[in-house]
């Protein structure tokens, strides 16, 4: 895990919020992403507090959620960071 990476959420997004799924069209790619939490957490954390470092992330998230373990739920809030950077939901600051 990298805690210094900073993260920030890609504007050219537009959330739907259908029950237990979000659906996440991305205007640049043309594509719709299908989501359960905590991804859809995590990206409104990330509109709460751009420029945000997975710890960080996990602070803002610990306010409203039982995460458990700091340690492991920051290494899980990097790995989904990562998958949204690749996605090109999320971009690395």
């Amino acid at each position: 895990m990298t805690a210094e990476r900073r993260y920030h959420r890609d504007k050219d997004a537009v959330a739907c919020v259908l029950e237990d799924i979000t659906l996440l069209y991305h205007r640049a790619s043309g594509q719709t992403h299908m989501m359960i939490s905590p991804v859809p957490e995590i990206l409104d954390a990330l509109d709460e507090e751009a420029d945000s470092t997975a710890a960080q992330l996990h602070a803002l998230l610990e306010r409203h959620y039982d995460l458990g373990e700091p340690e492991q739920a920051i290494a899980e809030i990097e790995a989904h960071l990562e998958s949204l950077t690749a996605l090109g939901l999320v971009c690395r600051s």
